[in-house]
């Protein structure tokens, strides 16, 4: 029978993760950011700025005579640049698990990464912010917008919750944009499905999809919605951030695109130390661990932040 070695620490790259990982790690991070389930996705150069055209209006057609002047459109497209930012993140892992199975690293990576990566990359998009509350590397940011509902403002007589993200629909449309979707906060959904009729029947039944770890996970007043913890900006087991009372932001999404670079680098060290969360420092040496830096770029652009709307759970969130 043949025998096949165990991957060792030795084996592995500390440049460059190879594509096998890569690209589910890419795709998971995908899935799970909210902003990007909703945004299109366009081509990141890591190298130069990249030219991105987010279109403003619709170029218009219309009839001519045969030989006749044909009419000039007068749609326009705005070119954004955009450039690839980096995310890093520091994930400590027990020595034990390495020597036993190297490869654990990689499905360490897989369960980890995309998550870390989706939550830093909707937060900078959505509030111009990093996680730890400095600005963030996008300049356009989704909760820049002037547009702005309370949720609780409407009574159930008139419609409640259902009314106020109505109201909010058209604030867009009444702007001659699009409303194509919702990112919403996991806050959000309890008061959704809490939400009833004067008769006591439920309003929204078609909030979440069970059985999906998808950020896009349902359908809010006919719209699809992705949820995002980094909508509110109140990561679970985050001790340092703080709610912001933004609970959802929805609104044209063509206005919206995302490129990611396709190379994660990562490296490893038993030796190094690192700081954790309450400025305790600890080293990879003494408490047998191996530390993983894994860095990615991301990039995004807005084209108009007007054509979205804030719903916050009080006045002035953002």
């Amino acid at each position: 029978m043949a025998h096949t070695s165990p991957i060792k620490l030795s084996d592995i790259n500390p440049t460059f993760l190879p594509p096998t990982i890569v690209a589910p790690i890419f795709a998971k991070s995908m899935e799970s950011s909210a902003v990007m389930s909703l945004a299109r996705r366009v081509p990141l150069s890591m190298s130069a700025s990249t030219a991105v055209p987010v279109p403003l209006d619709v170029p218009t057609a219309d009839w001519v005579d045969v030989g006749g002047r044909k009419p000039l459109s007068t749609g326009g497209v705005a070119i954004k640049q955009m450039t690839g930012k980096k995310i890093a993140v520091l994930i400590p892992v027990s020595m034990e698990v390495v020597e036993s199975n190297a490869a654990g690293l990689w499905t360490q990576l897989q369960n980890d990464l995309p998550t870390a990566f989706a939550r830093a990359f909707d937060m900078a998009a959505i509030h111009g912010r990093s996680m730890k509350g400095a600005t963030g590397p996008f300049t356009d940011y989704l909760a820049a917008t002037s547009k702005e509902v309370v949720l609780g403002t409407t009574g159930q007589s008139t419609g409640g919750i259902w009314t106020d993200l109505v109201n909010g629909m058209e604030t867009v449309i009444n702007d001659d944009w699009d409303f194509t979707g919702f990112v919403a906060d996991h806050r959000l959904k309890p008061k959704l499905l809490k939400a009833t009729s004067t008769q006591g029947e439920p309003i929204f039944v078609e909030t979440t999809v069970p059985g999906t770890g998808a950020a896009l996970a349902g359908t809010l007043i006919g719209e699809p919605v992705a949820y995002s913890r980094s909508v509110s900006g109140k990561q679970r087991r985050q001790s340092t951030s703080v709610d912001s009372g933004l609970r959802a932001i929805g609104g044209d999404w063509s206005q919206c695109a995302y490129g990611v670079g396709m190379d994660i680098s990562v490296k490893i060290s038993r030796e190094a130390t690192y700081i954790d969360e309450d400025n305790g420092i600890h080293s990879a040496f003494q408490e047998n661990l191996v530390l993983l830096l894994a860095e990615a770029h991301y990039g995004f652009v807005l084209g108009e932040n007007e054509a979205f709307v804030r719903y916050v759970a009080t006045a002035g969130a953002s």
